[in-house]
């Protein structure tokens, strides 16, 4: 029986959309289920900033009655003005082994976009870069950490053979506190310069006044990452919506800024309890008992991923980043905490991957983003530096 692709138009249609991957990965030992309250809230327009600067189209795939897949189409219309392209987007991937549901949900998104006069296809990213985004290639043994994807292998092969090219792959990697003697020398000597010889001061985030240290984040995170493939700048609205977001995933011993000698912001990382721990133990669901797990949550995080470190161009010679790098180690000591991923990171950023080697980082999980040309003279999206597939 071939396969239907309808759009999401109803509740009942999103709910079958936010249900498909629980029944998917419902065996999948490494998949962690989200809370379905909060993936319904991030999907609605009230509740999510993307929706004031995008369009959005969900789909589900039906073969036989039942859902066997799904997937957005979307425009991120900032991403097109800053970036001058006009790129269309993909996200929220999930489906059934079967090549027939990949072909018609690429293809529903693609004549979507197409439509709409969008040149090319890329993600999948939910919305943006900063969500949840690529396909995981590498480290299917590894438990995800918060905030990223998990996918079975099979989700790889039905992209490349469903007509998706590879643009560039996210990494993350993983540190382990214990390693910390393995640790170049060279970084600690760099973090105590940037304190002694150019005056440097690490201070943490205040959680009672955290939107407007968001605007500190936003100000370096958009002078830092604005090079990096995918960057869409911070704006007032998304800032409101996130210091709503991080009230659940604030800590106070890794929010932290770094400031100049005149109190101005010149780095800053936001590092978060992998929550992803006590999510597993919710198995999505607030009710009856997952609400007193939450509580709770403090028994069974033991790791962290640094989502954020970045440096003001001007500053990136002063040891900014290894005096964050040496804090992460201090509070992780002091936490007891075993370890911690950092990224994703662009194949393409040699520094931060440098970075992560000088430490004893490794490599843990490698997540894939693709694109289709819409267009025949399209060029192809793949960052300087990428690596082939």
């Amino acid at each position: 029986m071939s396969v239907d692709v309808r759009k999401v138009s109803s509740w009942r249609d999103r709910r079958a959309f936010v249900d498909l991957p629980y029944r998917l990965h419902s065996n999948e030992p490494m998949w962690v289920p989200p809370l379905r309250l909060e993936r319904h809230s991030f999907l609605m327009r009230p509740f999510n900033a993307f929706f004031a600067e995008g369009e959005v189209q969900l789909f589900t795939a039906h073969r036989e009655g039942r859902v066997v897949g799904r997937i957005s189409a979307h425009i991120d219309h900032t991403l097109n003005a800053h970036q001058r392209n006009r790129w269309g987007l993909f996200g929220f991937l999930e489906l059934a082994d079967d090549p027939e549901v990949a072909a018609a949900l690429f293809g529903a998104a693609a004549d979507w976009l197409r439509a709409r006069g969008r040149d090319r296809m890329i993600g999948p990213m939910d919305f943006r870069m900063n969500d949840e985004s690529g396909i995981l290639v590498d480290g299917y043994d590894v438990p995800p950490i918060i905030r990223m994807n998990w996918h079975p292998p099979y989700y790889k092969a039905l992209c490349e053979t469903g007509g998706l090219d590879k643009v560039v792959d996210l990494y993350m990697w993983n540190l382990v506190i214990s390693d910390r003697e393995q640790m170049l020398p060279i970084l600690p000597d760099m973090a105590e310069k940037a304190v002694t010889d150019h005056g440097m001061k690490l201070r943490t985030m205040s959680r009672r006044h955290l939107r407007r240290e968001l605007d500190l984040f936003a100000e370096i995170y958009n002078e830092a990452w604005r090079k990096n493939f995918g960057f869409v700048p911070y704006t007032e609205h998304d800032l409101d919506a996130y210091a709503q977001e991080l009230q659940l995933a604030y800590d106070k011993d890794f929010f932290m800024v770094v400031e100049d000698p005149n109190g101005e912001p010149a780095g800053l990382a936001l590092t978060f309890p992998d929550l992803n721990q006590v999510l597993r133990e919710m198995n999505g669901k607030l009710l009856p008992l997952g609400w007193w797990k939450f509580l709770r949550r403090k028994k069974y995080i033991d790791r962290v991923r640094v989502g954020f470190l970045g440096v003001k161009p001007e500053y990136q010679h002063t040891g900014i980043a290894a005096l964050m790098y040496v804090h992460h180690f201090d509070m992780g000591v002091k936490r007891g905490f075993m370890h911690g991923e950092m990224g994703w990171i662009l194949e393409t950023n040699k520094a931060m991957n440098r970075g992560m080697e000088a430490m004893n980082g490794r490599i843990v999980k490698r997540f894939r983003v693709y694109e289709r040309l819409l267009e025949d003279d399209a060029a192809p999206a793949a960052p300087k530096g990428a690596a082939p597939a």
